[in-house]
């Protein structure tokens, strides 16, 4: 299972470089088209697709791998017990969060394909097409909170979590 989870962690991650490389390619793209006085609908909008698609998707990869950004001062200050216990509050609001998150971003998805949504923008994309990024980085960001708050329950500290990961 840990093989899998870190697996789906990593493709996560790919597929963000991807759009990132996808922000890349619609703006040089665009800066080119209108160098050429070229109009090409739909480019800016299409980076923006990719640009959120990136952030969403290396949620979870970013977060296994101890980057996001966390207040440790007061976690550091704390006796070893009660560090565990206030880590542990910490992940399972996260999870909460993370889980509503999820809910309404795949909720969102359902629908906006319900009521047929498009972009009011010159390429008139289905918006469900580039929310499917959306809702799949925060369902896959719930599965990497809720695997971190089992080991930590498990009574497995962070820095371990990672050598764990690549046993």
């Amino acid at each position: 299972m840990r093989l899998f989870l870190d697996r789906l962690y990593m493709l996560a991650g790919g597929l963000a470089a991807v759009f990132m490389v996808g922000v890349l390619v619609a703006i040089t793209l665009s800066i080119a088209t209108r160098q050429l006085g070229i109009h090409i609908a739909g480019l800016d909008a299409y980076a923006g697709y990719s640009m959120a698609a990136a952030g969403f998707l290396a949620l979870a990869h970013t977060f296994k791998q101890g980057e996001h950004i966390r207040v440790t001062l007061l976690l550091s200050a704390l006796p070893a017990r009660g560090s565990l216990r206030l880590d542990i509050f910490a992940l399972v609001v996260a999870c909460l969060i993370s889980a509503d998150l999820a809910w309404y971003s795949v909720k969102l998805v359902i629908d906006s394909h319900s009521f047929h949504d498009i972009s009011t923008g010159e390429d008139a994309t289905p918006l469900w097409i580039p929310q499917i990024a959306m809702a799949l980085g925060t369902v896959i960001f719930l599965i990497a909170v809720i695997d971190e708050t089992i080991l930590r329950l498990r009574g497995v500290p962070e820095s371990s979590a990672k050598e764990i990961a690549h046993e």
